[in-house]
């Protein structure tokens, strides 16, 4: 149960006065599900206005934001019939400054800034035909609007229809809200650090005193900061615990079907493919369960690692699961498996959200029998019909696609489930500890034997024309090319319209050799177009980043990407990813809108340079920051509110060490600051490891 201390804080944000159920859906669009109170406190100000630059006019500088003490001396506004704006001359014993309000309520002004009366204007000073002015002030004040006004006003992000009052207002009323919660960090480490505590912290955030406080390295921030890197080490820790306390089942293979499957390969394993299978054998014949990442470059042969590791299961006479985050990908996978499963004596099926109920029920049915030893499907592979007669392997592909509790659930379909996740996004050292810090990892650093380096070039979008030209050469000599149309900004509509209008006008250009395919496409609707690709019926594939994961075509020699510096590089070289893949010669062009920003240069620039994950993924962090690595924009991961690794990534190995610590001190949580941190962990939402707790 969760600590009645919370409560005030899970309390939905529209009960919060002012808000209310309409504003609440407001609020919805901005935190997003259904914001709690907890939510609000943790969208934190993103920069400030100060306003505690006070002069006299004479002294004030145009240009900046000010707050002045004046007199109303004269009301000037528009006849009846013009457009111009309301001006109203306010004047102190140094000078006087215009207050110009366009398409202003005659009434309201006439209210707000009566003849004589003192009133304290803020907002920016601009000097407009010789005269200091001030368009639309943000605050008119009298005496105690003036002593309510922040020296330092906090500014959030916000969504149509909310404005920064609403949520300043919201912002105060939650904070009035937040209870004395017990201290859940060392003592010494709080001292030694000086950090205030996680109250004082918040407040310090959302009432702030200078624009420093809001700043990353601020004491404030570096507390909060530490509260939520804990929160998720703390919550790894046990997970893994967990794991290694529940008994595993020993699942060893003797090798019959995993050799048929490598003589039949087109190449040799890789040295690194060879070491992670040797890792994942010894796990699964540990009587422990086993919990492990296996990160890879895009085309390092994962997939290969992945079903010989499940022939191993298979072997030992039980059955594996591998699940995808998309349709088309678990569709990819099952075709891909199936002739080489046919040849050498493995029984595998397929289950979507897409399936017919006939279809379905013969799959569960086969399942539940043991006449299917390798199930592959999407997150329906964990809904509460799907049987096995005895699970002894999950594959989970594209890892952070899916939250821990998922990749759990999906443990839960049979007794002591290994676990074996992968990721095709190489992550940084300091990643690997933040998300998967709970396993065990292989990374394979190599591709296979035959794999041909990718030509990668940048042309500025002026010369699109040559490149469309080189295009249509190419297609007629066989060649197959994705375009991919860019990120517009936020909105998906508006990518897809961009690929939309993309697709028709090669169409007019190339006929029907033009095939589209977007993430608002009916399921078949979007196979149909990866198959005719895939056949070679269509030769260009215009498109959004839906194909950025696994998507695998070895004939398609070409990749177009347009608009290239919006892309995060990890974007960047998934989609690159995407060719290469067969024996011949592959090209990559990033076109790109001149002038290019700094970041985007950089990002260019190393994308010219190099084709290692790895090393482009260290990059990435420098450049962007934790949130584009794991594809946070594309898929939703939670990651961090309040920590910023760029910043704060020193924390992060200090929570881990304190998190094992914690572990071994006070594994069942409960001493005084066990109890605390009970508390912590809920506030995060991680309580699935309290759950762990109970259960264990």
């Amino acid at each position: 149960m969760r600590p009645a201390i919370l409560n005030p804080l899970f309390a939905d944000v529209s009960t919060l006065p002012g808000v209310g159920p309409k504003t609440g859906k407001l609020y919805e669009r901005l935190l997003g599900g259904q914001p709690r109170v907890s939510d609000l406190l943790f969208h934190l100000p993103h920069s400030t206005i100060d306003r505690r630059n006070r002069p006299k006019i004479r002294d004030a500088e145009p240009d900046a934001m000010v707050t002045l003490e004046v007199t109303v001396a004269e009301h000037r506004p528009p006849n009846s019939r013009s457009k111009a704006p309301y001006r109203v001359l306010v004047e102190d014993e140094t000078g006087d400054v215009l207050l110009v309000f366009f398409l202003a309520n005659h009434i309201w002004v006439e209210k707000s800034l009566p003849l004589g009366a003192k009133r304290w204007v803020s907002g920016k000073l601009e000097m407009w035909d010789g005269h200091l002015q001030m368009v639309h002030p943000d605050r008119v004040l009298d005496e105690a609007g003036l002593a309510r006004l922040p020296p330092v006003e906090p500014v959030y992000w916000l969504t149509e229809g909310l404005y920064q009052r609403n949520v300043q207002k919201a912002a105060e009323a939650a904070l009035a809200k937040l209870p004395d919660l017990p201290e859940w960090q060392d003592d010494a480490f709080v001292k030694s650090r000086q950090l205030p505590s996680f109250k004082a912290a918040l407040s310090t955030l959302h009432r702030p005193q200078t624009p420093a406080d809001i700043e990353p390295t601020s004491k404030a921030r570096a507390r909060l900061a530490y509260d939520e890197l804990l929160a998720g080490q703390l919550a790894l820790v046990m997970v893994r615990a967990h794991m290694r306390e529940t008994r595993g089942r020993a699942s060893v293979g003797n090798g019959s079907i995993a050799s048929k499957i490598e003589a039949a390969l087109p190449f040799a394993l890789t040295g690194s493919q060879t070491q992670a299978l040797v890792e994942i054998r010894a796990d699964l014949a540990e009587p422990k369960r086993m919990l492990r990442l296996l990160q890879g470059d895009v085309g390092s042969g994962k997939t290969v690692v992945a079903l010989l590791a499940m022939a191993s299961a298979v072997e030992a006479g039980r059955q594996a699961a591998l699940m995808a985050p998309t349709e088309i990908l678990a569709r990819q996978h099952f075709e891909r498996m199936l002739p080489l499963a046919e040849q050498v004596g493995l029984r595998i099926g397929l289950l979507t959200g897409r399936d017919r109920a006939a279809e379905r029920a013969r799959t569960l049915a086969a399942l539940a029998t043991g006449d299917i030893d390798l199930l592959i499907g999407t997150h329906a592979l964990f809904q509460e019909k799907v049987a096995f007669r005895d699970l002894a392997l999950a594959v989970v592909d594209e890892q952070h696609r899916f939250g821990v509790h998922q990749r759990l659930a999906l443990g839960e379909k049979g007794e002591a489930v290994d676990i074996l996740v992968m990721t095709a996004t190489p992550i940084p050292r300091t990643l690997v500890l933040t998300y998967f810090g709970d396993m065990d990892v292989s990374t394979l650093r190599e591709k296979p034997a035959g794999r041909q380096p990718i030509d990668t070039r940048a042309l500025p979008l002026e010369r699109i024309d040559e490149i469309v030209e080189g295009v249509g050469r190419a297609i007629k000599s066989g060649a197959r090319v994705y375009w991919v149309c860019p990120l517009v900004d936020e909105s998906e509509e508006l990518d897809i319209s961009a690929a939309q209008e993309r697709f028709e006008q090669f169409t007019q250009v190339f006929g029907s050799t033009v095939g589209l395919v977007h993430g608002k496409m009916k399921g078949p609707d979007k196979d149909s177009a990866m198959a005719r690709f895939q056949k070679g019926d269509t030769k260009i594939l215009v498109a959004t980043t839906v194909i950025e994961v696994g998507v695998d075509v070895p004939e398609a020699t070409i990749m177009i990407i347009e608009h290239a510096e919006r892309f995060g590089l990890a974007q960047l070289h998934q989609l690159r990813g995407r060719v290469g893949r067969g024996s011949g010669r592959s090209s990559c062009v990033l076109l790109y809108k001149a002038p290019l920003g700094e970041v985007s240069k950089a990002r260019i620039g190393i994308m010219r340079e190099t084709e290692d994950g790895f090393r482009i993924a260290e990059e990435d962090l420098r450049l962007r920051g934790e949130g584009e690595i794991l594809g946070t924009r594309q898929s939703g991961t939670p990651g961090f509110r309040l920590a910023d690794l760029s910043v704060h990534a020193g924390l992060l190995a200090v929570a881990r060490d304190d998190a094992n610590l914690i572990m071994a001190r006070d594994p069942q949580l409960e001493s005084e600051r066990g109890q605390a941190l009970r508390v912590l962990l809920y506030l995060f939402g991680r309580d699935e490891a309290i759950r762990l707790l109970r259960a264990g």
